[in-house]
């Protein structure tokens, strides 16, 4: 079973709470995880990792959570390989904002991507307004991309 580390972005506490329901939930079927919640690049040890799954709403216009920024940040001025690496991304978001709709998930997705990290499984995207728990449409998804590893 893999060892996965979820990486949440969160302002309200919705990603947080997917984050440690998946935890919860998945962990009886083998896997352990490990939850980053403070944006510490060096706690996330990266190049230690086999597989990362960020979940993270969108703040503000499109904005990350304030709690990813310096881990976006750290990745983006290191660029380091992550090749080795396999990824999912939750993205939670709010459509009547049309245009940067799941914005934080997205980018991360498109950083990890340039960092040569593979992904496992389609992006998963949330709307707020249709789901008040996203914790089950998470917990659905998960199934499903854990099987995949």
């Amino acid at each position: 079973m893999a060892e996965i580390l979820i990486i949440v972005g969160t302002e309200s506490g919705n990603a947080q709470m997917v984050a440690d329901y998946l935890s919860d939930e998945l962990s009886p079927l083998g896997h352990a995880f490990d939850i980053m919640n403070d944006g510490d690049a060096d706690e996330a040890r990266l190049a230690e990792r086999g597989v990362v799954l960020v979940c993270t709403a969108t703040h503000g216009d499109g904005e990350l959570p304030d709690n990813l920024i310096p881990f976006h940040d750290s990745l983006t001025a290191a660029r380091p390989d992550l090749s080795h690496l396999r990824y999912g991304v939750i993205a939670l978001g709010d459509q009547t904002y049309a245009d940067t709709f799941c914005n934080a998930g997205r980018n991360f997705d498109t950083l990890l991507n340039e960092l040569g990290a593979q992904k496992v499984g389609e992006r998963l995207e949330i709307d707020a307004c249709t789901q008040p728990l996203p914790d089950e449409d998470a917990l659905e998804w998960a199934k499903e991309w854990v099987e995949m590893l």
